[in-house]
């Protein structure tokens, strides 16, 4: 990978750079608000020509005012340009009214990470997500999940959704190609990937392993389904080292959850799994590793997920360099057979056996 390798920045550029970094959460609110108020939408509208600030006004019912320093600091974060007396909107600005990934990313920031991540520094000297104390009193996110506002749940699920919607259609066949009938979901979260199984071929059966609250959400998504009878559910805290996985299951799977733990919690994890295993059983795993993107901007965003994970979600995970996680796998006693490297906007599928 050519990231990240080499300073190519001139002093002048650097000092820019720096400048946006220090203004950042004003950057990030003004982008926000502009999408927000709508005077995005009404500017792209207006296509080349633009929209004077009086147009402005009326289209929005915002004071002269507010929409002028909206508009100036749209100028300098590179949303607009000036023409005139007009403002049209650039590439970047169409990008934050239109782009499904960006638009998620950003309501998953503002809405479950931005108040938090002010105690990025106390939750770093830490080792927990102190941040988390914006919406309860958890040790982490995902005990407190059914329990978040639903504007809060809302974004979170739709980040947490939007990567593997794109994967799932792409790794089914990978997954059951081979005539796995029969697998263990561990993390299965709201059934996603169970009720893609159950929909891609007939004789599919999984369970889904998780929290008691996460598969009450799941369970009664699947009785609506009519998928009772091929989705079943097995209820643990996977922290629990002291809690054996289930036997009996050809495959075992797993789709961006080991990055919700540390290092250490991953090895526990994957010991328990190869301990349930049989000899000839496969171990799954989808996870997006940010050193294996095509595109710089696909790695900056996993590198900056992680801060999620440090600030509110359980303060010692992340998206993991493939180089940390294939050694958590071999200090497992697992070997990776295959490895099958972007798939949809940035995932990679491990199969993986027992030694």
């Amino acid at each position: 990978m050519e990231f990240f390798t080499k300073d190519n920045r001139t002093a002048l550029e650097a000092k820019s750079l720096a400048q946006f970094i220090a203004f950042g959460p004003v950057l990030f609110q003004v982008a926000r608000v502009l999408r927000n108020s709508g005077i995005l939408q009404h500017v792209d509208a207006s296509g080349s020509a633009g929209l004077p600030i009086e147009a402005l006004i009326e289209r929005t019912g915002l004071s002269r005012y507010g929409i002028r320093v909206l508009l100036e600091s749209g100028l300098g974060i590179g949303l607009l340009i000036k023409q005139g007396d007009h403002y049209v909107i650039t590439r970047t600005g169409y990008f934050i009214l239109q782009d499904p990934l960006t638009c998620t990313n950003m309501d998953f920031v503002h809405d479950v990470c931005y108040k938090g991540l002010f105690s990025l520094d106390e939750s770093i000297e830490q080792g927990r997500p102190v941040g988390l104390k914006e919406f309860g009193n958890w040790s982490t996110i995902y005990e407190g999940l059914s329990q978040l506002p639903a504007s809060v749940q809302k974004s979170w699920f739709q980040f947490d959704h939007f990567f593997s919607d794109m994967a799932f259609p792409l790794v089914l066949p990978l997954v059951y190609g081979k005539g796995v009938r029969k697998l263990l979901d561990v993390g299965g979260n709201t059934g996603k990937w169970a009720i893609a199984s159950a929909a891609h071929h007939p004789e599919v059966q999984v369970t889904i392993m998780d929290l008691p609250g996460q598969l009450e959400v799941a369970r009664q998504r699947i009785r609506e389904l009519g998928l009772s009878d091929r989705i079943f559910f097995h209820a643990v805290n996977i922290l629990d080292a002291t809690q054996p996985f289930p036997k009996g299951f050809p495959a075992i799977w797993m789709s961006q959850f080991l990055d919700c733990f540390s290092e250490e919690e991953i090895v526990s994890i994957l010991k328990r799994c190869y301990e349930a295993m049989e000899q000839e059983a496969e171990l799954l795993i989808l996870e997006a590793f940010w050193d294996l993107q095509r595109f710089e901007a696909a790695a900056f965003c996993l590198q900056q997920t992680s801060i999620y994970f440090t600030a509110l979600a359980n303060g010692n995970s992340q998206m993991y360099h493939s180089g940390v996680f294939k050694a958590c796998l071999e200090q497992s006693g697992f070997s990776i057979v295959e490895q099958t490297d972007h798939i949809g906007l940035s995932h990679t599928l491990l199969r993986c056996k027992k030694k």
